[in-house]
């Protein structure tokens, strides 16, 4: 930094104070913003960067997945690189032959095995990538972001060959922005701010605190002039209300009462059929449902939609809204993400949130079908 014609240095670290240990058969997830160090981190973790001071300790051999394409040379074909990665990772060539066919059938590109990995898309070197890393069978397996650029089916694939890692006695790593995935795989995560472990705990009460940061309550927004409303010349929105109907009509939503949601929209056609939609969704991302009023004809002029989401249905927790309005059967016209944020709370005697994204209440039914009303041994 120049100042006063002096020359300062500001030392900015990357990590700082990190400490922590990981056993076998755990899966660690580590969260936190862009820029928090994570990649840092896991590149301290496969040895690739040497840490200014202190020390990591690794017991046994480190398969690393950090960035698409990482350890393959570009003008080696598919089988070539494969061979390369398993011999960088110590193996003798008669054990990487004897996983070659494993690892091709997992990566699902056999017809392209031997091409140069240069023309390969990014799906198609992370596909091969991870087949690598995960099936040359590594003590420990250290994994960021990458598997986000794979196809929906390929990411399951992948966490559930993970997860089978981890129940195998090896050590999993996993660093990623998607909440699901962390919650599907770790057992316990890592929380990063500023290069410093924020938090580390269990998976649940982790990811709840990260998703829920920064997160601030919006229970009711109206557009009072249409030139600043959000939409366009066909339709805008004028106002978006929650409310718990409970007897006091509540400003505090309880997964004990039902929850009206409320739209009040300006159409600015006549004679067209109108079909609106929400979409509720938890925080972390994960879409709860979508429900749609149908299409059929509105009035011009200002609109007004109302939807009840029923009591004892949805877990405690924080939820967002977003709202969509169609004409025809396809032709969105209009879509406004989080439109409505709010926290669901539980009001009842149970204390601790229930496990999975709803809580329906359900009906049971008991009957004694032993003859007789007697039980016989």
């Amino acid at each position: 930094m120049k100042g006063n014609g002096d020359l300062r240095h500001e030392m900015i670290w990357a990590l700082k104070n990190i400490s922590f240990e990981v056993e076998p058969g755990e899966a660690l997830g580590i969260v936190g913003r862009n820029g928090a160090g994570k990649s840092t981190l896991l590149k301290i973790l496969s040895r690739i960067t040497e840490p200014t001071s202190g020390r990591v300790e690794l017991f046994g051999r480190v398969g690393s997945l950090l960035e698409v394409g990482t350890g393959f040379h570009p003008e080696l074909t598919g089988r070539e690189n494969v061979y390369l990665n398993g011999a960088i990772l110590g193996m003798k060539r008669v054990e990487i032959a004897h996983k070659f066919d494993e690892i091709v059938a997992f990566s699902e590109i056999e017809k392209f095995i031997d091409t140069p990995v240069k023309w390969y898309s990014s799906g198609m070197y992370m596909r091969l990538a991870f087949a690598v890393a995960a099936n040359f069978e590594p003590e420990i397996l250290i994994v960021d972001e990458v598997l986000a650029v794979g196809d929906g089916p390929f990411q399951k694939k992948c966490l559930a060959k993970m997860g089978e890692i981890s129940r195998g006695g090896r050590t999993v790593i996993f660093v990623s922005h998607n909440m699901s995935a962390i919650e599907a795989l770790c057992n316990r995560v890592l929380w990063l701010v500023d290069g410093e472990i924020a938090e580390r705990a269990e998976t649940e009460k982790v990811v709840s605190d990260y998703v829920n940061t920064g997160v601030s309550v919006l229970t009711e927004k109206v557009w009072g002039d249409p030139s600043e409303a959000p939409g366009n010349e066909l339709i805008k929105l004028h106002s978006a209300k929650l409310r718990s109907l409970t007897q006091q009509n509540s400003r505090e939503i309880s997964v004990g009462f039902p929850i009206e949601l409320q739209f009040e929209f300006w159409n600015y056609q006549s004679g067209v059929d109108l079909s609106f939609t929400i979409h509720l969704l938890t925080v972390g991302g994960a879409h709860v449902f979508a429900a749609s009023s149908g299409l059929k004809p509105r009035p011009r002029g200002l609109v007004r939609e109302t939807i009840e989401i029923p009591a004892n249905f949805l877990n405690d927790g924080m939820y967002t809204v977003t709202v969509q309005a169609a004409q025809g059967a396809s032709a969105v016209l209009y879509d406004h993400p989080d439109v409505l944020v709010f926290e669901a709370l539980d009001s009842s005697e149970w204390r601790g949130r229930w496990p999975g994204v709803v809580r329906p209440k359900l009906e049971w039914v008991s009957e004694d079908v032993s003859e007789d009303g007697a039980f016989h041994q």
